[in-house]
């Protein structure tokens, strides 16, 4: 078979690797791919929202299975577009992918359907969204309706914050048109979860859960990034919140969405706040998270391929997905400054045993060799039998990973050991 992946990051490269491991792959293609991903699949210089000439591309290249892995392109219709032209896709059509596509939407289906979430306004005029923040309970928590790259929710301490936050949004279009609409909502407390999880439209079948560590820093300082590492499965993710989630959460929503006449194929990321009243939905991604997938799939037991296929074909529920009982660590490498500004060009290099456990995501190829081209650059995974070998091994593996001006967080998975405890 020759595949396709759409998507050039860390994600891809967990993907593709997964993918790489059926027997019946011959090809598999990446558009645009990185310096790195080219190690494991031929990088085509096409972009991935450039969704005409991925069509094209996929058409005149008999391609037999495609991957879209990123949001934008999802939210665009490239599934759509590739469907329509009779090549077989793992992801959400357009009309599906607007649960991630808009905050707005996502909120409203979850108040319709009764799934339980933070309470929350919309509002598409700046005046009405500073006047309501006048009386709004603080801490309060902003967001841009749209795609921000994962920076457009702003947790406001005080009202002067959420203030700026709504104006900087509205009416400087800080994020462009993902802005223009805001959701503002209750600020919830409690331990983060990040459930993936296999759908078909009719059955769910959850992934191993994760923590994702946001912030620049150690101990949680600094910016929120796109996420600087990530441990599975996740402590506070019990077998009883499992169940209460699968009951409460996320069945209702692949219901809901089939109510909606917008059947989720795909992968349909849950982002979970538990709170001392029970889970949460923070958010929904139409896709998989990075870089939790980056732990994730290193867990995977069963073929990703034919997974991938029963969601397409809706025989999700005779397809076995099976994960080892291990625990996985990813130490994300990032360039200094990141998420704000950074230099990039810096030589990369890895020893063979990192490189083994390694996923680039910002790297690449000048005159054969490997160069930073991004804010995250790689993303180092150990499989462990317990999370503290595979924390010690996560970290000993990325000393092997050397670029100019690389820095990492220090504590990752520190706060899963305590919960353990």
């Amino acid at each position: 078979m020759n595949l396709l992946v759409v998507g050039g990051g860390g994600r891809e490269h967990a993907i593709i690797r997964s993918l790489k491991k059926n027997p019946e792959v011959e090809t598999i293609y990446a558009l645009p791919g990185n310096g790195g991903i080219a190690q494991d699949a031929v990088c085509v210089g096409i972009g991935a929202t450039d969704i005409e000439n991925i069509v094209a591309f996929a058409t005149e290249n008999k391609i037999d299975y495609a991957v879209v892995a990123p949001d934008d392109p999802l939210v665009l219709g490239c599934v759509d577009a590739l469907e329509n032209a009779g090549i077989p896709c793992f992801g959400p059509r357009a009309n599906a992918a607007i649960i991630e596509g808009s905050k707005a939407f996502s909120k409203n289906l979850m108040k319709k359907y009764g799934i339980p979430t933070a309470s929350y306004e919309i509002f598409t005029d700046l005046d009405a969204a500073l006047t309501y923040l006048d009386t709004a309970p603080i801490p309060t928590v902003v967001k841009a309706d749209g795609l921000a790259l994962g920076k457009g929710v702003i947790i406001a301490q005080t009202r002067e914050e959420a203030k700026q936050a709504v104006t900087d949004m509205m009416a400087n279009a800080k994020f462009g048109k993902s802005g223009s609409t805001v959701v503002i909502e209750e600020f919830l407390t409690g331990p983060e979860v990040s459930v993936l999880a296999f759908t078909d439209g009719k059955v769910v079948r959850p992934m191993v859960s994760s923590m994702d560590h946001k912030r620049a820093g150690d101990n949680d300082t600094g910016l929120n990034t796109g996420g600087m590492g990530t441990i599975a499965p996740n402590p506070y993710y019990t077998e009883d919140i499992a169940k209460q989630c699968m009951k409460e959460i996320f069945l209702p929503t692949i219901r809901a969405m089939k109510k909606e006449r917008r059947t989720f194929k795909g992968c349909l990321y849950f982002g979970l706040m538990l709170t001392p009243k029970g889970p949460k939905v923070i958010e929904y991604n139409c896709r998989f998270g990075d870089p939790e997938t980056q732990v994730v799939l290193p867990l995977l037991k069963s073929d990703l391929l034919t997974i991938m296929m029963a969601c397409t074909n809706g025989t999700l529920a005779k397809t076995p997905v099976r994960f080892a009982r291990k625990h996985a660590c990813c130490v994300i490498k990032a360039s200094a400054g990141y998420p704000e500004s950074y230099k990039k060009g810096f030589k990369l290099t890895m020893s063979d045993r990192a490189a083994k456990a390694t996923f680039v995501a910002g790297a690449k190829l000048e005159d054969g060799k490997l160069v930073t081209s991004g804010g995250r650059v790689t993303g180092t995974t150990a499989v462990r039998g317990t999370l503290e070998d595979a924390i010690t091994a996560a970290y000993r593996l990325s000393a092997g990973v050397k670029f100019r001006n690389a820095y990492c967080r220090s504590d990752i998975g520190q706060k899963a050991l305590q919960a353990k405890k």
